[in-house]
């Protein structure tokens, strides 16, 4: 059995409280083999809450609907928070999660595809492929989470919410930060978003290293949908980002 170092990550929804070693004789009595979380259980609700969002941000992206950007993002983000507060509701909170992240995703990605053609296409393909390329690395034993490593990642993810903070407040006032601006195409606003995109990556490898210790601590059934939300969280985040380097690279053509 892999021996894990700790419940860190950077991912908000798969904190160190997410995953607590569950009582199999607590007071709602013992879990039985099927009603425990497996990884198998966990990959196919994540296929599943993929293709709602998939589906949806298709049917937005399609129909250039651009109004629902703002409800799917405010409606996402309520449904997060309950969701990371009330994790038993996740077989149902999950699937709208992802609905409303399709709406988002699929206007957001018609805005940067009326600003650069291809590029919503060359986001898709980087996001699977990063996705498959580090789970089969981790799988493999190429990259593994180890007490440094997620403390790394942990604190880079930090300073970088920090900063999205500090733009997000000063936008307020007019500013906000230059090196976040997707048609900022200097090579210092290009590097800033390579680390972001680098450290969201690497929170997938903190992900699989969640799941994979809930399931073998035996937590109930319900938290292979609360997997999957973390995995979707950590996907959106990066596939943004990708957009937004994206975005900066063709700003200097």
């Amino acid at each position: 059995m892999r021996r894990h170092l700790s419940f860190r990550s950077g991912n908000p929804a798969l904190n160190k409280n997410s995953f607590k070693v569950f009582n199999r004789n607590g007071d709602t009595g013992p879990i039985s083999k099927n009603d425990s979380m497996t990884i198998k259980g966990t990959v196919d609700k994540t296929a599943f809450s993929l293709f709602i969002m998939i589906a949806s941000g298709y049917y937005i992206y399609s129909e250039q609907i651009v109004s629902l950007i703002l409800p799917g993002c405010i409606l996402g983000f309520i449904v997060a928070i309950f969701t990371i507060f009330k994790k038993q509701y996740a077989p149902f909170t999950v699937p709208l999660y992802a609905l409303f992240q399709g709406l988002f995703l699929g206007g957001i990605s018609f805005m940067y595809g009326q600003m650069f053609e291809g590029i919503v296409y060359n986001a898709v393909l980087l996001t699977v492929t990063i996705l498959l390329s580090l789970l089969l690395a981790y799988r493999s034993g190429i990259i593994k989470a180890t007490e440094n490593f997620k403390l790394g990642v942990f604190a880079a993810t930090g300073g970088i919410a920090l900063f999205y903070l500090i733009s997000f407040v000063a936008s307020f006032f007019g500013g906000g930060l230059a090196i976040f601006d997707p048609t900022n195409g200097s090579m210092t606003s290009i590097l800033v978003s390579l680390f972001v995109v680098i450290i969201a990556s690497l929170n997938l490898v903190l992900d699989f290293d969640f799941i994979e210790e809930a399931s073998e601590n035996g937590a109930p059934k319900y938290m292979e949908w609360y997997g999957a939300f973390g995995l979707l969280v950590t996907l959106v985040w990066l596939y943004l980002e990708i957009l937004r380097l994206l975005a900066k690279i063709n700003s200097r053509d």
